[in-house]
């Protein structure tokens, strides 16, 4: 069993499948939660029905520093862990046009959690290493069809997590979960379009699910993980082997 008992736990993209799903896990194991996402009425929802707590809620797109910095006061200190799920999932076509969608994606996905772990740096806990993870995706490794400004946010990602190790050291283990294709909202209409040919190419034979990739950030969180900083680990049903 995770202990993660009174434990400060930000989770962003609360509101979404695979966010809210490590909410509920991480509220069993007995951390109180700071919940963040721009759909209000699902945050209340979620956090009526997680028990424990008393668990908190803030309605914010993090789209600058001052939104990050407030996140972070409302949590107050000591914060234990970050689970950085918010993210924008926009197809657009390579022109010029696309560039508002491109600028948009990356905030989103890459720019708002440099901003966060800006805001919350002073804040970590100092009895024992925080944990923060971050949502990269396959997308980063193969390329998203369609999605470029995604699959380049996710490579940033990644990146951040392997340099947010080396600079925050024995303060902080950071690491990332990079899914492959996961049943959820966010991928219906891609899924509605291409579900066969996407599920011929996983070697299990299907699709991923929250639980699945929320299962490897509850382990990231807890005590089994102490040796594990720096590493994008892949949740894929065996897409990506390397």
């Amino acid at each position: 069993m995770n202990d993660l008992q009174g434990r400060m736990i930000i989770v962003t993209g609360a509101a979404g499948a695979i966010g809210g799903t490590v909410a509920r896990m991480a509220a069993l194991e007995g951390a109180r939660l700071l919940l963040v996402d721009l759909d209000g009425a699902r945050l209340t929802a979620i956090a009526r029905d997680l028990g424990g707590g008393p668990h908190l809620t803030a309605i914010s797109s993090l789209q600058s520093p001052e939104d990050c910095a407030a996140v972070a006061a409302l949590a107050g200190s000591p914060i234990y862990g970050l689970v950085h799920m918010a993210g924008l999932f926009m197809p657009h076509d390579l022109s010029a046009a696309a560039r508002p969608v491109y600028d948009l994606t990356i905030a989103a996905n890459m720019t708002n959690a440099f901003d966060l772990v800006c805001a919350i740096e002073p804040f970590l806990v100092t009895d024992v290493p925080a944990r923060l993870v971050f949502a990269s995706s396959q997308a980063y490794r193969r390329g998203s069809i369609g999605h470029v400004a995604y699959s380049m946010a996710k490579g940033g990602v990644a990146g951040l997590t392997r340099a947010l190790a080396r600079n925050l050291r024995a303060r902080a283990l950071v690491n990332a979960v990079a899914p492959g294709v996961i049943e959820t909202p966010m991928t219906h209409d891609m899924l509605a379009a291409r579900r066969q040919e996407i599920i011929n190419e996983i070697p299990l034979g299907r699709l991923g699910t929250a639980e699945e990739v929320a299962g490897v950030v509850l382990f990231l969180l807890g005590p089994q993980s102490t040796f594990i900083t720096g590493q994008v680990i892949n949740v894929d049903g065996g897409t990506n082997n390397s």
